[in-house]
């Protein structure tokens, strides 16, 4: 098999980006479950349901936005809802699928975490890089992000 191996340069920049790909997340993650008792996954469901027309949308298109599978965001959207975070309903677009619903005390839950968690994302990472720095982390994030499967 004919190899592009990497030169040391690229080396050394594909480790460190694999280092903070492990490092940033795990930290914040831990700087959230201290603050609030939610895991980054709980964050990422309350805070992009939040954003949906009557706190609402179909698991489907949230484990497509997470990139996890239906069955794995309906095991957590269970534990979810048992801690009273969550709702699930019927999707009247698909019999074999649900809408989730952001309850009442999940979205109370999600505005007491959300300053914390700005407070991590900023200490963590936001003030650790410049204006320029963060234009072209977005061009490369969302240039890379959006390649097809």
């Amino acid at each position: 098999m004919d190899v592009a191996w990497l030169s040391e340069d690229e080396e050394h920049v594909w480790r460190a980006f694999r280092r903070l790909l492990i490092a940033l997340p795990a930290r914040l993650g831990r700087d959230l479950a201290r603050t609030s008792g939610l895991s980054p996954a709980d964050y990422e469901v309350l805070s992009t349901l939040s954003e949906k027309p009557n706190r609402r949308w179909a698991l489907k298109d949230l484990a497509a936005k997470m990139e996890w599978s239906r069955s794995r965001l309906s095991h957590h959207a269970a534990r979810m809802q048992a801690r009273g975070l969550i709702d699930k309903e019927s999707d009247p677009q698909d019999a074999r699928g649900c809408i989730l619903h952001l309850t009442d005390d999940g979205f109370k839950v999600l505005e007491e975490a959300a300053p914390h968690h700005v407070v991590s994302v900023r200490s963590r990472f936001l003030d650790h890089v410049s204006a320029d720095e963060l234009a072209v982390l977005r061009k490369l994030s969302t240039r890379i992000a959006d390649l097809p499967d």
